[in-house]
């Protein structure tokens, strides 16, 4: 299969753990994630385990354990969200975390569990739109999503791209309608129809596919709140490997940039400018080949042609996020809106 994820030999193993931890707050969430601490961290006292719910994801829940106030080990427990098996391939997920953590791109894995997986928590501060467009940031981010763009394909394989895949599966599980009226009032007055939809999914694919950006490992999913920016260090992390995969090189770039205008308060003024995309793009691109080996030289027809790619699959990214929004808003339990 020419989209495999394969892991590199040598990689450690990663526990799978016979554990189900509610997503409920309460004393059943609690006690499943004491269950798996007793397994990654057997010398703790259930009794010093404080748990800490992080808000920011729309998607799955997380919760850091650590004792006492004592934040230097900190296990970041991710119990994954409702129905979002439909959304997530999670095999595909821990190998993508797998071959990230093998080339020093993602925090140790610890184990996955029935309904999540543990993982090490990353010391630094997660981003908002207003850092993410600070060049002495910002050329840090365009470096490390370089430095995963350029891991190696297994055995040489020329990868191909599953976003058109991913992206027909999702169109496929869109609702028709909702139990809710007045929800079902705005979708059906908002959302355009099934056909208009199909018709323009086509003409991206048609389009798109054919302007040339080379397929590559992408994280896909590169919100402010998914880079994790150490100041001491001076470096940047990405975390959560969902959507990773091959994909467009383009796409990730864009998607990326997308990201600039947040996720609760949307403002799309806040979209790259040009002059910042091209400074943005020609510290990706003086990275990309530096760690592709042909030097850092970068040409300003270098620059254009991968300003062109990635505006234009910023629309793919839209799109397809667009219907992940319309699955969430059938069947998530997080309290958000995802209808906009």
């Amino acid at each position: 299969m020419s989209n495999y994820i394969h892991v590199p030999p040598g990689s450690p193993e990663v526990p799978k753990l016979d554990i189900t931890v509610s997503e409920r707050e309460g004393p059943g969430c609690r006690q499943g994630a004491l269950q798996l601490l007793r397994r990654l961290r057997p010398h703790w006292r259930p009794e010093e385990v404080t748990l800490q719910l992080f808000t920011d994801g729309i998607t799955n829940k997380l919760i850091g354990c650590y004792v006492g106030d004592i934040t230097d080990d900190v296990v970041l427990v991710r119990i994954y969200g409702n129905k979002t098996e439909l959304l997530v391939d999670r095999d595909e997920e821990v190998k993508s975390f797998r071959v990230l953590q093998a080339h020093g791109c993602a925090p140790q894995l610890y184990c996955t569990f029935n309904n999540g997986l543990c993982y090490e928590f990353m010391q630094g501060e997660a981003l908002d739109p207003e850092h993410v467009c600070n060049p002495d940031i910002f050329r840090l981010i365009a470096r490390q999503l370089a430095k995963i763009h350029t891991i190696h394909a297994h055995n040489g394989w020329i990868p191909k791209s599953n976003l058109w895949l991913k992206m027909g599966k999702y169109f496929s599980l869109i609702p028709t309608e909702f139990t809710d009226e007045e929800v079902n009032k705005r979708f059906l007055s908002d959302i355009p129809s099934p056909q208009v939809l199909q018709e323009e999914m086509a003409w991206m694919k048609e389009r798109l596919s054919n302007l040339g950006s080379p397929v590559v490992l992408c994280h896909n999913d590169l919100l402010c709140k998914n880079i994790i920016y150490n100041k001491k260090r001076g470096d940047v992390q990405f975390i959560d490997y969902e959507y990773s995969g091959y994909n467009y090189l383009a796409y990730d770039i864009g998607n990326h940039f997308n990201e600039f205008a947040g996720v609760n308060e949307v403002d799309y003024s806040l979209y790259p400018n040009r002059k910042l995309q091209e400074q943005w793009l020609r510290s990706y691109l003086e990275a990309y080949k530096e760690y592709k080996g042909f030097g850092t030289e970068v040409s300003e027809k270098e620059v254009e042609v991968l300003y062109v790619q990635v505006n234009q699959f910023a629309l793919a990214s839209h799109f397809f996020w667009g219907l992940w929004a319309l699955i969430q808003a059938k069947y998530s339990t997080i309290d958000f809106d995802f209808l906009g």
